[in-house]
């Protein structure tokens, strides 16, 4: 269960793109949200392609219209009630367009909730909640971290049996996991929202509320020691915080960093140490700063720091790559450009696929068909396994190979492919 949240917090972002909202439903239409590539709401609609309404023309058409109007890049699908539906007609949709697009299916767990929210309300209270959802959709995409950090871990819903454990436990549990999360990725003092902020340690709900006041009313933040200007930021909230923080636009390198400001010092010697500088942190210069290390002997140069091998490899590791993101590090979001039907599959097709569920017997995947497909928990693993849960979760990117497929009642059996 907490590896499953860990995942979907995790999942890379698809940045500088702009992005389509699409909520889908039947009776009561399918909500449209445009956001920019900063998820600045452009545009939102409602459209009615699916039963009963069926109207795919008039659809097709206000749609084309904001896709050519907002240059729009990626259509992201909600995958809850008429999900389905709604994926062959923009499938059929992009094939129409004289610019590229391409669409994505994306959990929309929790998105209901975060609409009806206090902090919703607070954030788009010019639009109705169904229009909320279709903008969370859009911008999960995005940032999926910081878009779900607005929301009860709960809610989410990852997780078999999270409805077995004690309330209190599990609110306890998964709260963790989104802070473990927050504080691994960072945050951009200078962007990040009240709710992101609020999930870094040593920072909770109003003391993030005065970091975006103070940074409203002073334009930006210019340094990570200005944090102490902000009310309720103490030595000890800043010494808790600073390092999880980062200030791009900073004249100081290692304020890019995960380094803290209390290791500065010996970054610097450090840099010093191996014939480097700075500078060349900033222009990323110091490729072979470990193999430097190790001609002097890591041990040894920790020791002259005063500091354990452990910090010293932390520096060296941020270093290399100030801003860095680690989500960037897994494998990316699949986007697609056409909805595959079921009746074109083969058995010894192969694909590349998301996790999109784990249950006892097995995984389920999305491989671009209508119906997902299941990889059997017997065809996980080379060897045995005991859960599937031990070694899939929700949002894994994995290769696929189809064993069977059952037009008739719509099952597509897969088996995973493991590297030689």
């Amino acid at each position: 269960m907490d590896h499953d949240l860990k995942n979907l917090l995790l999942t890379p972002p698809i940045r500088d793109r702009v992005v389509m909202g699409f909520d889908p439903a039947y009776r009561t239409g399918c909500k449209i949200a445009v956001v920019n590539d900063v998820g600045d709401v452009l545009a939102t609609t409602v459209v009615y392609p699916t039963p009963p309404e069926n109207r795919t023309e008039e659809a097709e058409k206000k749609l084309t219209e904001l896709i050519n109007k907002y240059k729009v890049d990626i259509i992201s699908i909600g995958n809850g009630t008429a999900s389905k539906e709604s994926e062959i007609f923009v499938a059929d949709l992009i094939k129409k367009q004289t610019r590229q697009v391409s669409y994505i299916i994306i959990s929309e767990a929790g998105a209901s909730v975060y609409s009806a929210s206090k902090l919703a309300a607070e954030e788009f209270p010019q639009f109705d909640v169904s229009l909320r959802s279709a903008v969370s959709i859009a911008r999960r995409l995005q940032d999926p971290l910081a878009e779900l950090v607005k929301i009860d871990p709960k809610a989410i819903g990852v997780g078999q049996y999270q409805h077995d454990i004690n309330p209190k436990s599990l609110s306890a549990s998964l709260a963790g996991v989104v802070e473990s999360c927050v504080s691994n990725v960072g945050a951009d003092l200078n962007s990040a929202s009240v709710s992101l902020l609020s999930h870094i340690a040593g920072i909770n709900a109003k003391t993030a509320q005065n970091i975006y006041e103070y940074r409203t009313k002073n334009a930006r933040f210019k340094k990570r020691a200005e944090l102490l200007k902000v009310k309720g930021i103490g030595e000890k909230a800043y010494t808790q915080c600073v390092g999880f923080l980062r200030v791009p636009e900073s004249k100081e390198v290692l304020d890019n960093t995960a380094v803290h400001p209390e290791s500065y010092e010996v970054a610097k010697r450090l840099l010093n140490e191996v014939g480097y500088s700075i500078e060349d942190v900033k222009e990323q210069r110091i490729n072979d700063i470990t193999e430097r290390l190790q001609q002097k002997g890591i041990e040894a140069v920790a020791k002259g720091l005063s500091v354990g091998v452990p910090t010293l490899l932390d520096i060296i590791s941020e270093l290399k790559k100030p801003g860095r993101d680690p989500r960037s590090e897994l494998p990316p979001q699949i986007l697609r450009t056409d909805a595959m039907d079921i009746k074109s599959l083969k058995p010894g097709m192969e694909f590349l696929g998301t996790v999109r569920n784990v249950a006892d017997f097995g995984a389920f995947v999305d491989i671009g068909v209508h119906q997902d497909g299941l990889v059997h928990i017997s065809k996980l693993a080379k060897g045995f396994v005991r859960r599937a849960m031990d070694v899939a979760a929700v949002g894994d990117i994995i290769k696929v190979r189809v064993v069977e497929v059952d037009i008739e009642k719509k099952r597509i059996s897969l088996e995973k492919i493991f590297d030689k």
